[in-house]
């Protein structure tokens, strides 16, 4: 009697917790992959390849300095939270890598620009075991950190691989159109004149891409100090050169940039701002500056505007 007492009792539990379990596998089914990116430029790229597969949550918005940024708590709770997280890596998110480094124990982690070969890699003149982490800036170096996103994409969704895949077909298509843009519009600007300067050496990517010069006051990360002689020296390339403009960076206090056109005026050249361009974050999210590709052509017609 007890034994059929007792089956009765648990036979129900049983099945309830048998749909339970069917209703939970379902429901994540048809739940999207959450994903968690340090900067903007990375969001950007997994929503455009991974579409309404996926939520994504980026840490670093407009105007973030992401060499100086340190995490939240409520940025380690959209670690915890994500499925599989994205960052740059090659130490632009200095501040964060111990954080990072402890995710990559716990869930699917990748630093999508440590995939690209270390001969295509910038060095960083002021640090022999440093590199230049600015990849975005060189649109083929970037489709490369991309595929390692696909990938990852797929790794935790291999469901809907194919979706994934069509999707970076078309993105990488668009990549690539932007690329021949780029490149037509900066021949306009006459040789001589192919020189950015900026507040940090964020644009060396872009300078080889396009046979630019580059100039930055600071190095390659904001963390960087810079002294009255390296104003002076940038001071006496303006001067020398006969540059007419400079740039100031969304990211970045235009109080250095400014010591160097102060310093220009004050040898009789005249030197103007040539506009804001977005080197290491993008621009407020649902405007085209927002998008990769949006905050790219900016930049690209932005300089050339200036210095044609």
């Amino acid at each position: 009697m007890k034994k059929w007492f007792v089956l009765f009792t648990i036979l129900p539990l049983l099945l309830l917790t048998a749909c339970s379990n069917e209703s939970s596998s379902a429901n994540n089914e048809n739940e999207k992959l959450k994903v968690t990116t340090t900067i903007a430029q990375i969001a950007d790229g997994v929503n455009n390849i991974g579409g309404e597969m996926v939520e994504v949550q980026s840490l670093m918005g407009p105007g973030t300095d992401p060499h100086l940024y340190k995490a939240t708590q409520s940025d380690i709770a959209k670690l915890q939270d994500a499925d599989v997280i994205f960052y740059n890596g090659l130490n632009l998110e200095g501040k964060m890598h111990d954080i990072l480094d402890k995710m990559n124990d716990q869930k699917p982690t990748y630093a999508i620009s440590e995939s690209i070969k270390e001969e295509d890699l910038l060095d960083d003149e002021d640090d022999k075991n440093a590199v230049d982490p600015h990849v975005w800036f060189d649109i083929d170096l970037w489709k490369h950190a991309l595929e390692e996103v696909k990938s990852g994409l797929i790794e935790a969704d291999p469901a809907n691989k194919e979706y994934y895949e069509k999707n970076a077909d078309e993105y990488f298509k668009k990549l690539d159109d932007l690329k021949v843009y780029a490149s037509e519009q900066l021949k306009t600007i006459p040789e001589d004149q192919r020189v950015l300067v900026t507040a940090h050496d964020a644009f060396g990517y872009f300078g080889a891409a396009y046979e630019m010069e580059v100039l930055g006051l600071q190095g390659l990360s904001t963390d960087a100090e810079y002294g009255l002689g390296d104003v002076q020296h940038l001071v006496d390339t303006l001067v020398n050169r006969e540059i007419k403009a400079v740039f100031v960076e969304s990211s970045i206090s235009e109080r250095s940039i400014n010591a160097v056109i102060e310093g220009a005026q004050q040898k009789g050249h005249e030197v103007g701002i040539g506009g804001e361009l977005y080197s290491d974050a993008m621009g407020e999210e649902g405007t085209e500056e927002g998008t990769y590709i949006g905050m790219y052509k900016h930049n690209i017609d932005t300089v050339t505007k200036a210095l044609k």
